[in-house]
Protein backbone atom coordinates (compact mmCIF):
# COMPACT_ATOMS: atom_id res chain seq x y z
CA UNK A 1 0.00 0.00 0.00
CA UNK A 2 1.38 3.42 -0.98
CA UNK A 3 1.89 6.30 1.40
CA UNK A 4 -0.81 8.19 -0.48
CA UNK A 5 -3.28 5.28 -0.01
CA UNK A 6 -2.51 5.08 3.68
CA UNK A 7 -2.95 8.83 4.08
CA UNK A 8 -6.26 8.76 2.19
CA UNK A 9 -7.50 5.87 4.31
CA UNK A 10 -6.57 7.63 7.54
CA UNK A 11 -8.28 10.84 6.42
CA UNK A 12 -11.41 8.92 5.45
CA UNK A 13 -11.54 7.17 8.82
CA UNK A 14 -11.04 10.51 10.60
CA UNK A 15 -13.80 12.13 8.55
CA UNK A 16 -16.20 9.31 9.34
CA UNK A 17 -15.31 9.50 13.03
CA UNK A 18 -15.86 13.24 13.08
CA UNK A 19 -19.15 12.87 11.21
CA UNK A 20 -20.26 10.27 13.71
CA UNK A 21 -19.27 12.50 16.60
CA UNK A 22 -21.25 15.36 15.08
CA UNK A 23 -24.45 13.33 15.05
CA UNK A 24 -26.42 14.11 18.21
CA UNK A 25 -27.43 11.27 20.47
CA UNK A 26 -31.15 10.55 20.48
CA UNK A 27 -32.67 13.10 22.84
CA UNK A 28 -34.76 11.85 25.73
CA UNK A 29 -38.48 12.61 25.50
CA UNK A 30 -39.46 15.29 28.02
CA UNK A 31 -42.75 14.83 29.85
CA UNK A 32 -44.20 17.72 31.83
CA UNK A 33 -45.91 16.96 35.12
CA UNK A 34 -47.86 19.91 36.50
CA UNK A 35 -48.43 19.65 40.23
CA UNK A 36 -49.62 21.55 43.30
CA UNK A 37 -47.01 20.57 45.88
CA UNK A 38 -44.71 23.23 47.27
CA UNK A 39 -42.32 23.17 50.21
CA UNK A 40 -41.21 19.85 51.67
CA UNK A 41 -43.79 17.83 49.76
CA UNK A 42 -42.62 19.42 46.53
CA UNK A 43 -39.05 18.40 47.28
CA UNK A 44 -40.09 14.80 47.83
CA UNK A 45 -42.14 14.84 44.62
CA UNK A 46 -39.11 16.16 42.74
CA UNK A 47 -37.03 13.29 44.16
CA UNK A 48 -39.45 10.73 42.72
CA UNK A 49 -39.10 12.31 39.27
CA UNK A 50 -35.30 12.53 39.57
CA UNK A 51 -35.02 8.93 40.70
CA UNK A 52 -37.20 7.71 37.82
CA UNK A 53 -35.14 9.71 35.32
CA UNK A 54 -32.01 8.03 36.64
CA UNK A 55 -33.40 4.54 35.97
CA UNK A 56 -33.49 4.99 32.19
CA UNK A 57 -32.45 7.38 29.42
CA UNK A 58 -35.49 7.45 27.14
CA UNK A 59 -37.71 9.80 29.14
CA UNK A 60 -37.32 12.79 31.43
CA UNK A 61 -40.14 13.66 33.81
CA UNK A 62 -40.16 17.43 34.34
CA UNK A 63 -42.17 18.47 37.44
CA UNK A 64 -43.64 21.98 37.23
CA UNK A 65 -45.20 23.60 40.30
CA UNK A 66 -48.34 25.53 39.28
CA UNK A 67 -49.60 26.81 42.63
CA UNK A 68 -52.26 25.33 44.89
CA UNK A 69 -54.71 22.66 43.78
CA UNK A 70 -57.28 25.13 42.45
CA UNK A 71 -54.66 27.11 40.56
CA UNK A 72 -53.16 23.95 39.07
CA UNK A 73 -56.52 22.69 37.80
CA UNK A 74 -57.39 26.11 36.38
CA UNK A 75 -54.02 26.35 34.64
CA UNK A 76 -54.38 22.88 33.12
CA UNK A 77 -57.85 23.64 31.76
CA UNK A 78 -56.63 26.89 30.19
CA UNK A 79 -53.55 25.16 28.75
CA UNK A 80 -55.64 22.39 27.20
CA UNK A 81 -57.87 24.92 25.48
CA UNK A 82 -54.76 26.62 24.12
CA UNK A 83 -53.30 23.23 23.09
CA UNK A 84 -50.30 23.82 25.36
CA UNK A 85 -51.17 21.35 28.09
CA UNK A 86 -48.79 18.99 29.88
CA UNK A 87 -49.10 15.22 29.64
CA UNK A 88 -49.70 14.80 33.39
CA UNK A 89 -51.58 17.05 35.79
CA UNK A 90 -52.19 16.52 39.49
CA UNK A 91 -55.86 17.14 40.34
CA UNK A 92 -57.30 17.09 43.86
CA UNK A 93 -60.19 14.80 44.66
CA UNK A 94 -62.88 17.47 44.44
CA UNK A 95 -61.95 18.02 40.81
CA UNK A 96 -62.78 14.41 39.89
CA UNK A 97 -66.27 15.09 38.53
CA UNK A 98 -64.92 18.01 36.50
CA UNK A 99 -62.23 15.81 34.95
CA UNK A 100 -64.69 12.99 34.28
CA UNK A 101 -66.93 15.45 32.51
CA UNK A 102 -64.13 16.81 30.32
CA UNK A 103 -64.91 14.64 27.32
CA UNK A 104 -62.04 14.42 24.87
CA UNK A 105 -59.57 16.01 27.25
CA UNK A 106 -58.63 12.98 29.35
CA UNK A 107 -56.69 9.87 28.38
CA UNK A 108 -58.06 7.32 30.90
CA UNK A 109 -55.28 5.58 32.78
CA UNK A 110 -56.67 2.08 32.26
CA UNK A 111 -56.64 2.74 28.50
CA UNK A 112 -53.20 4.34 28.57
CA UNK A 113 -51.63 1.37 30.35
CA UNK A 114 -53.28 -1.09 27.97
CA UNK A 115 -52.17 0.86 24.89
CA UNK A 116 -48.61 1.02 26.22
CA UNK A 117 -48.60 -2.71 27.14
CA UNK A 118 -47.65 -1.86 30.71
CA UNK A 119 -48.71 -4.33 33.45
CA UNK A 120 -51.64 -2.82 35.34
CA UNK A 121 -54.15 -4.35 37.75
CA UNK A 122 -56.56 -2.06 39.65
CA UNK A 123 -56.93 -4.77 42.30
CA UNK A 124 -53.40 -3.98 43.46
CA UNK A 125 -54.57 -0.59 44.73
CA UNK A 126 -56.52 0.10 47.92
CA UNK A 127 -60.23 -0.31 47.22
CA UNK A 128 -61.06 2.92 49.04
CA UNK A 129 -58.80 4.72 46.58
CA UNK A 130 -59.73 3.04 43.31
CA UNK A 131 -63.46 3.37 43.98
CA UNK A 132 -63.18 7.13 44.12
CA UNK A 133 -61.41 7.42 40.77
CA UNK A 134 -63.14 4.74 38.68
CA UNK A 135 -66.12 4.92 36.35
CA UNK A 136 -69.31 2.96 36.81
CA UNK A 137 -67.72 -0.04 35.06
CA UNK A 138 -64.83 -0.05 37.52
CA UNK A 139 -62.24 1.35 35.09
CA UNK A 140 -59.60 3.53 36.75
CA UNK A 141 -59.56 6.94 35.11
CA UNK A 142 -56.59 8.48 36.90
CA UNK A 143 -53.47 7.22 38.65
CA UNK A 144 -53.56 7.26 42.47
CA UNK A 145 -50.66 9.23 43.88
CA UNK A 146 -51.14 11.25 47.04
CA UNK A 147 -54.23 9.96 48.81
CA UNK A 148 -54.85 11.11 52.35
CA UNK A 149 -57.53 11.22 55.01
CA UNK A 150 -57.89 13.66 57.91
CA UNK A 151 -56.58 12.71 61.34
CA UNK A 152 -56.04 14.49 64.64
CA UNK A 153 -52.60 15.57 65.81
CA UNK A 154 -52.30 16.30 69.50
CA UNK A 155 -49.73 17.79 71.85
CA UNK A 156 -48.67 14.98 74.18
CA UNK A 157 -46.70 17.38 76.34
CA UNK A 158 -49.79 19.54 76.94
CA UNK A 159 -51.85 16.45 77.74
CA UNK A 160 -49.33 15.31 80.34
CA UNK A 161 -49.19 18.77 81.93
CA UNK A 162 -52.98 18.66 82.38
CA UNK A 163 -52.79 15.24 84.03
CA UNK A 164 -54.22 13.50 80.96
CA UNK A 165 -52.82 10.26 79.56
CA UNK A 166 -50.71 11.35 76.56
CA UNK A 167 -51.21 7.93 75.01
CA UNK A 168 -55.01 8.01 75.29
CA UNK A 169 -56.29 10.87 73.10
CA UNK A 170 -60.02 11.66 73.16
CA UNK A 171 -62.17 9.47 70.93
CA UNK A 172 -65.44 11.41 71.03
CA UNK A 173 -66.30 15.09 70.71
CA UNK A 174 -67.49 15.42 74.34
CA UNK A 175 -64.20 13.83 75.49
CA UNK A 176 -62.26 16.25 73.30
CA UNK A 177 -64.04 19.30 74.72
CA UNK A 178 -63.43 18.06 78.27
CA UNK A 179 -59.73 17.45 77.56
CA UNK A 180 -59.41 20.90 75.96
CA UNK A 181 -60.83 22.63 79.02
CA UNK A 182 -58.43 20.77 81.33
CA UNK A 183 -55.43 21.61 79.14
CA UNK A 184 -56.36 25.30 79.02
CA UNK A 185 -56.93 25.39 82.78
CA UNK A 186 -53.50 23.79 83.36
CA UNK A 187 -51.77 26.32 81.11
CA UNK A 188 -50.77 23.74 78.55
CA UNK A 189 -52.33 25.77 75.73
CA UNK A 190 -54.62 28.75 75.23
CA UNK A 191 -56.81 26.98 72.67
CA UNK A 192 -58.17 23.45 72.69
CA UNK A 193 -58.16 22.61 69.00
CA UNK A 194 -58.15 24.01 65.50
CA UNK A 195 -58.82 22.53 62.09
CA UNK A 196 -57.57 22.68 58.54
CA UNK A 197 -59.88 22.43 55.51
CA UNK A 198 -63.16 22.97 57.45
CA UNK A 199 -65.49 21.65 54.74
CA UNK A 200 -63.42 18.50 54.18
CA UNK A 201 -62.79 17.69 57.84
CA UNK A 202 -65.82 19.09 59.67
CA UNK A 203 -68.59 18.34 57.18
CA UNK A 204 -67.49 15.90 54.45
CA UNK A 205 -65.71 13.50 56.79
CA UNK A 206 -68.16 14.18 59.61
CA UNK A 207 -70.86 12.82 57.29
CA UNK A 208 -68.86 9.74 56.32
CA UNK A 209 -67.82 8.92 59.89
CA UNK A 210 -71.46 9.03 60.98
CA UNK A 211 -72.77 7.27 57.85
CA UNK A 212 -75.09 10.09 56.81
CA UNK A 213 -75.27 11.63 53.33
CA UNK A 214 -73.30 14.72 52.47
CA UNK A 215 -75.38 14.90 49.30
CA UNK A 216 -78.17 12.95 47.67
CA UNK A 217 -77.66 10.34 44.92
CA UNK A 218 -74.96 8.52 46.94
CA UNK A 219 -72.99 11.74 47.27
CA UNK A 220 -73.12 12.20 43.51
CA UNK A 221 -71.92 8.72 42.51
CA UNK A 222 -75.42 7.78 41.29
CA UNK A 223 -76.04 10.78 39.06
CA UNK A 224 -75.49 14.46 38.39
CA UNK A 225 -78.93 15.54 39.63
CA UNK A 226 -77.82 15.67 43.26
CA UNK A 227 -78.34 18.14 46.09
CA UNK A 228 -76.39 18.86 49.24
CA UNK A 229 -77.68 17.41 52.53
CA UNK A 230 -75.59 19.25 55.12
CA UNK A 231 -78.40 20.94 57.02
CA UNK A 232 -79.58 17.88 58.98
CA UNK A 233 -79.82 17.77 62.76
CA UNK A 234 -76.35 16.19 62.98
CA UNK A 235 -74.67 18.81 60.80
CA UNK A 236 -76.38 21.70 62.57
CA UNK A 237 -75.55 20.32 66.01
CA UNK A 238 -71.90 19.82 65.09
CA UNK A 239 -71.35 23.28 63.62
CA UNK A 240 -73.27 24.80 66.54
CA UNK A 241 -70.89 23.01 68.93
CA UNK A 242 -67.86 24.46 67.06
CA UNK A 243 -69.42 27.92 67.16
CA UNK A 244 -70.11 27.69 70.90
CA UNK A 245 -66.67 26.25 71.60
CA UNK A 246 -65.02 29.12 69.76
CA UNK A 247 -66.61 31.60 72.20
CA UNK A 248 -65.24 29.47 75.04
CA UNK A 249 -61.75 29.08 73.61
CA UNK A 250 -62.07 25.34 73.16
CA UNK A 251 -62.00 25.85 69.36
CA UNK A 252 -60.19 28.46 67.26
CA UNK A 253 -60.88 28.98 63.57
CA UNK A 254 -57.66 29.34 61.62
CA UNK A 255 -58.55 29.53 57.92
CA UNK A 256 -59.84 27.62 54.92
CA UNK A 257 -56.89 25.44 53.99
CA UNK A 258 -53.94 24.67 56.28
CA UNK A 259 -53.64 28.22 57.55
CA UNK A 260 -54.30 26.97 61.07
CA UNK A 261 -51.12 24.87 61.22
CA UNK A 262 -49.04 27.55 63.04
CA UNK A 263 -51.60 27.52 65.88
CA UNK A 264 -50.57 23.93 66.56
CA UNK A 265 -46.86 24.29 65.77
CA UNK A 266 -46.55 27.14 68.28
CA UNK A 267 -48.36 25.22 71.02
CA UNK A 268 -51.22 27.70 71.09
CA UNK A 269 -53.77 24.98 70.24
CA UNK A 270 -53.36 21.53 71.80
CA UNK A 271 -55.04 19.60 68.99
CA UNK A 272 -55.10 20.01 65.21
CA UNK A 273 -57.23 18.22 62.62
CA UNK A 274 -55.90 18.01 59.10
CA UNK A 275 -54.66 15.64 56.44
CA UNK A 276 -52.59 12.62 57.35
CA UNK A 277 -50.10 14.15 54.90
CA UNK A 278 -49.71 17.15 57.21
CA UNK A 279 -47.51 14.86 59.28
CA UNK A 280 -44.38 15.94 57.40
CA UNK A 281 -45.06 19.55 58.32
CA UNK A 282 -45.91 18.69 61.91
CA UNK A 283 -42.74 16.65 62.27
CA UNK A 284 -40.63 19.48 60.87
CA UNK A 285 -42.23 22.34 62.80
CA UNK A 286 -43.50 21.04 66.14
CA UNK A 287 -40.09 21.29 67.82
CA UNK A 288 -41.03 22.16 71.39
CA UNK A 289 -43.30 19.26 72.26
CA UNK A 290 -43.97 15.62 71.53
CA UNK A 291 -46.97 15.00 69.29
CA UNK A 292 -49.24 12.04 68.70
CA UNK A 293 -51.66 11.05 65.94
CA UNK A 294 -55.22 9.91 66.58
CA UNK A 295 -58.42 9.22 64.71
CA UNK A 296 -60.97 11.98 64.26
CA UNK A 297 -63.49 12.20 67.11
CA UNK A 298 -67.13 11.23 66.62
CA UNK A 299 -70.47 11.89 68.32
CA UNK A 300 -71.23 8.84 70.52
CA UNK A 301 -75.01 9.25 70.33
CA UNK A 302 -75.04 8.49 66.59
CA UNK A 303 -75.65 4.78 66.03
CA UNK A 304 -72.91 2.98 64.15
CA UNK A 305 -70.32 5.74 64.46
CA UNK A 306 -67.53 5.78 63.61
CA UNK A 307 -68.05 4.31 60.14
CA UNK A 308 -64.96 5.22 58.08
CA UNK A 309 -63.35 8.38 56.80
CA UNK A 310 -62.97 9.31 53.14
CA UNK A 311 -59.92 10.22 51.13
CA UNK A 312 -58.56 13.53 50.05
CA UNK A 313 -55.37 14.37 48.26
CA UNK A 314 -55.05 13.98 44.52
CA UNK A 315 -54.44 11.70 41.57
CA UNK A 316 -52.56 12.11 38.32
CA UNK A 317 -54.67 12.67 35.20
CA UNK A 318 -53.29 12.23 31.70
CA UNK A 319 -54.36 14.82 29.13
CA UNK A 320 -54.89 14.23 25.43
CA UNK A 321 -53.03 16.09 22.71
CA UNK A 322 -49.44 15.07 23.40
CA UNK A 323 -47.09 13.05 21.10
CA UNK A 324 -47.34 9.26 21.31
CA UNK A 325 -43.79 8.98 22.63
CA UNK A 326 -44.76 10.95 25.71
CA UNK A 327 -47.57 8.57 26.55
CA UNK A 328 -45.22 5.59 26.41
CA UNK A 329 -43.07 7.39 28.96
CA UNK A 330 -46.04 8.32 31.13
CA UNK A 331 -47.09 4.67 31.33
CA UNK A 332 -43.59 3.59 32.35
CA UNK A 333 -43.45 6.35 34.94
CA UNK A 334 -46.81 5.26 36.37
CA UNK A 335 -45.51 1.70 36.70
CA UNK A 336 -42.46 3.02 38.55
CA UNK A 337 -44.62 5.29 40.72
CA UNK A 338 -46.85 2.37 41.75
CA UNK A 339 -43.99 0.08 42.77
CA UNK A 340 -44.03 -1.06 46.38
CA UNK A 341 -40.66 0.53 47.11
CA UNK A 342 -41.59 3.97 45.78
CA UNK A 343 -45.03 3.99 47.40
CA UNK A 344 -43.69 2.78 50.75
CA UNK A 345 -41.06 5.53 50.72
CA UNK A 346 -43.64 8.18 49.78
CA UNK A 347 -46.03 6.97 52.48
CA UNK A 348 -43.37 6.94 55.19
CA UNK A 349 -41.92 10.30 54.23
CA UNK A 350 -45.18 12.23 53.85
CA UNK A 351 -48.01 10.57 55.75
CA UNK A 352 -50.01 9.99 52.58
CA UNK A 353 -51.66 6.60 52.36
CA UNK A 354 -49.77 3.77 50.66
CA UNK A 355 -52.03 3.44 47.61
CA UNK A 356 -51.16 -0.20 47.00
CA UNK A 357 -51.52 -3.22 49.27
CA UNK A 358 -47.93 -4.19 48.48
CA UNK A 359 -46.63 -0.83 49.73
CA UNK A 360 -48.60 -1.22 52.97
CA UNK A 361 -47.29 -4.73 53.55
CA UNK A 362 -43.73 -3.64 52.78
CA UNK A 363 -43.97 -0.75 55.23
CA UNK A 364 -45.33 -3.06 57.90
CA UNK A 365 -42.61 -5.66 57.29
CA UNK A 366 -39.97 -2.94 57.61
CA UNK A 367 -41.20 -2.27 61.14
CA UNK A 368 -42.12 1.33 60.35
CA UNK A 369 -45.46 1.31 62.17
CA UNK A 370 -43.96 -0.21 65.31
CA UNK A 371 -41.15 2.33 65.34
CA UNK A 372 -43.49 5.24 64.59
CA UNK A 373 -46.73 4.81 66.55
CA UNK A 374 -49.72 6.55 65.00
CA UNK A 375 -48.46 6.46 61.43
CA UNK A 376 -50.98 3.75 60.55
CA UNK A 377 -53.93 5.68 62.01
CA UNK A 378 -54.99 6.94 58.59
CA UNK A 379 -55.16 3.42 57.17
CA UNK A 380 -57.07 2.05 60.16
CA UNK A 381 -59.56 4.92 60.04
CA UNK A 382 -60.12 4.47 56.30
CA UNK A 383 -60.75 0.75 56.73
CA UNK A 384 -62.77 0.74 59.97
CA UNK A 385 -65.78 -0.66 58.12
CA UNK A 386 -66.81 -1.54 54.60
CA UNK A 387 -67.64 1.77 52.88
CA UNK A 388 -71.32 2.56 52.41
CA UNK A 389 -72.94 4.83 49.80
CA UNK A 390 -72.53 7.58 52.40
CA UNK A 391 -68.88 6.89 53.12
CA UNK A 392 -67.19 5.90 49.87
CA UNK A 393 -66.48 9.47 48.82
CA UNK A 394 -67.94 12.44 46.95
CA UNK A 395 -68.40 13.06 43.25
CA UNK A 396 -69.93 16.48 42.81
CA UNK A 397 -69.54 18.90 39.93
CA UNK A 398 -68.22 22.42 40.58
CA UNK A 399 -67.03 21.12 43.94
CA UNK A 400 -64.08 23.50 44.05
CA UNK A 401 -66.54 26.40 44.06
CA UNK A 402 -68.90 24.55 46.40
CA UNK A 403 -66.18 24.16 49.00
CA UNK A 404 -65.56 27.90 48.84
CA UNK A 405 -69.27 28.51 49.40
CA UNK A 406 -69.36 26.15 52.38
CA UNK A 407 -66.26 27.71 53.93
CA UNK A 408 -67.70 31.19 53.47
CA UNK A 409 -70.95 30.22 55.18
CA UNK A 410 -69.09 28.48 58.02
CA UNK A 411 -67.10 31.67 58.56
CA UNK A 412 -70.38 33.57 58.82
CA UNK A 413 -71.53 31.18 61.55
CA UNK A 414 -68.21 31.30 63.42
CA UNK A 415 -68.21 35.11 63.27
CA UNK A 416 -71.79 35.30 64.52
CA UNK A 417 -73.09 37.19 61.50
CA UNK A 418 -75.48 34.30 60.73
CA UNK A 419 -77.08 31.61 62.80
CA UNK A 420 -75.77 28.12 62.17
CA UNK A 421 -79.14 27.10 60.75
CA UNK A 422 -79.17 30.03 58.31
CA UNK A 423 -75.53 29.55 57.30
CA UNK A 424 -76.02 25.88 56.44
CA UNK A 425 -79.31 26.56 54.66
CA UNK A 426 -77.60 29.21 52.55
CA UNK A 427 -74.68 26.87 51.86
CA UNK A 428 -77.11 24.25 50.56
CA UNK A 429 -79.05 26.72 48.40
CA UNK A 430 -75.95 28.29 46.85
CA UNK A 431 -74.25 24.94 46.32
CA UNK A 432 -77.32 23.44 44.67
CA UNK A 433 -77.29 26.30 42.19
CA UNK A 434 -73.69 25.41 41.30
CA UNK A 435 -74.67 21.75 40.93
CA UNK A 436 -77.48 22.69 38.52
CA UNK A 437 -75.04 24.82 36.55
CA UNK A 438 -72.64 21.89 36.23
CA UNK A 439 -75.48 19.55 35.27
CA UNK A 440 -76.62 21.89 32.50
CA UNK A 441 -73.08 22.23 31.15
CA UNK A 442 -72.77 18.45 31.07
Amino acid sequence: MTIRSKLFGAMTALALALAGAALPATAATEIQWWHAMGGELGEKLNKIATDFNATQSDYVIVPVYKGNYTETLTAAIAAFRAKENPAIVQVFEVGTATMMGAKGAVYPVYQLMADANEPFDPKNYLAAVTGYYSDTEGNMLSMPFNSSTPVMYYNKTAFAKAGLDPNAPPQTWPELADAARKIIAAGGATCGFTTGWPSWVQLENLSALHNVPFATKENGFAGFDTELAINTDLHRAHIQALTDWQKEGVFKYGGRRSDSAPLFYSGECAMYMNSSAAQAGVRANAKDFEFGVAMLPYWPDVAGAPQNSIIGGATLWVLQGRPEAEYQGVAKFFSYLSSAEVQAWWHQETGYLPVTYAAYELTKSQGYYEANPGTDVSIKQMTLNEPTPNSKGLRLGNFVQIRDVIDEELESAFAGSKTVEQALADAVERSNALLREFEQNM
